[in-house]
């Protein structure tokens, strides 16, 4: 840490005065010692006696000042003195510094740090400051993001009821108003109002699961099944809207059966709508393979197809609420665009995570989760590898 002029000059002067008063001090010291010496014939003589016992090295040296020897040690004592006070003095500047950095971050410079190099516990403590600086930024970031994440369900929310909801309002004014020519008409504009409830059902339903699923919380029902009887009994389920489309299922797993402990509903949704979004958006497909592996303690899950890829860009955006790949938010495709976020939520109440991957030949939605979920919740260790 760099000291100010004005600060150089405190320590100078404190050096200054601390030599003087030291100076004074021995000086004062040594005039007493040699008045109390010189009025007392006795000590006078004890002191010579033991100046005439001592002697140093081979030469039998003798020690006739001790005035000398005094004057050498508080010389010795006088620098120990004066350095201890500039190092407490230097420290106090430290300290000094790191308070003014303090009450800088503490007016909302929060993107500031305090970079000095000071003493080992000094440190530390500025260490910690930063470290609790930083964690504080990081905890207002994530804050803010969440209002805006609010902000942004609101909007969406708001934007996907208004639509079919202005519909019903619409056809329903109508009827009210008898501005209907025949029983068709009435029977058409009925037809529409209960197509847009349906969709607005899908959407609140969805919300509600939505919402569920993101609550750590939120209990699973585990039990022990077989994956590969699963991902068949999906593929059976999805048969007929395949042989419509002109699209393959296959299944396959390794090994055969591959047994898992998880909540089996839950995994179903998953499955359900990484399927659904296969057949609604992969556009030209003719394959969708369904495959699951046991690798070490965890199972990896794969649904892919092989209809038009996903642009790159949407990749890392997929699995946001609301987020469609198309540009306009159009209910056409019958989508919510919940159904991946549901899907991730789901898998992290399990302990796992997906992600997706797409190219010119499969786009693919991987799953990996732990093969026993029961071990993991009751293995801390577990959970946080």
């Amino acid at each position: 840490m760099k000291l100010t002029r004005r600060e150089k000059s405190e320590l100078f002067i404190e050096g200054i005065v601390t030599v003087i008063l030291l100076l004074l001090l021995n000086l004062s010291i040594v005039v007493i010692i040699n008045q109390v010496i010189s009025t007392n014939q006795q000590l006078n003589d004890g002191i010579w006696q033991i100046k005439q016992g001592l002697a140093f090295g081979p030469s039998d040296i003798h020690l006739w000042s001790w005035q000398n020897v005094f004057i050498l040690l508080m010389i010795i004592a006088d620098a120990i003195i004066v350095y201890w006070r500039l190092i407490r003095r230097y420290h106090s500047m430290q300290m000094r510094h790191v308070i003014s950095e303090l009450h800088y971050i503490a007016d909302h410079h929060l993107d500031h740090r305090i970079h000095f190099k000071v003493n080992r516990d000094l440190q530390r403590v500025i260490d910690s400051i930063n470290a609790l600086v930083d964690s504080t930024v990081q905890s207002m970031e994530e804050e803010r993001k969440m209002e805006e994440s609010k902000d942004e369900l609101i909007t969406n929310v708001s934007h996907d009821i208004r639509t079919p909801l202005t519909s019903i309002i619409g056809y329903l004014g109508l009827i009210e108003n008898k501005q209907y020519h025949s029983m068709d008409d009435l029977l058409k504009y009925t037809h529409i109002a209960y197509v847009k409830s349906k969709q607005m059902k899908v959407l609140v339903d969805d919300l509600f699961e939505y919402t569920k699923v993101r609550q750590t919380s939120t209990p699973l029902n585990l039990s022990e099944f077989d994956m590969t009887q699963m991902l068949e009994q999906l593929a059976a389920s999805f048969e007929l809207e395949a042989h419509k489309k002109g699209i393959d299922i296959a299944v396959t797993t390794n090994p055969d059966p591959l047994k898992m402990t998880a909540d089996t509903e839950k995994l179903g949704r998953v499955f359900n709508n990484l399927l659904s979004n296969a057949f609604k958006y992969g556009a030209g497909a003719s394959h969708i393979k369904l495959s699951a592996d046991k690798v070490g303690s965890e199972v990896i899950i794969k649904v892919a197809n092989d209809g038009q890829p996903i642009p790159a860009k949407s990749l890392h955006q997929l699995f946001d609420r609301f987020y469609r790949v198309e540009e306009s938010r159009s209910q056409e495709t019958g989508g919510t665009g919940l159904g991946l976020a549901i899907a991730q939520s789901i898998v992290a109440l399990h302990g796992g995570y997906i992600y997706a991957t797409s190219n010119a030949d499969w786009t693919s939605f991987i799953i990996h989760l732990p093969l026993d979920r029961k071990q993991k919740l009751t293995n801390p260790e577990l959970e946080k590898a």
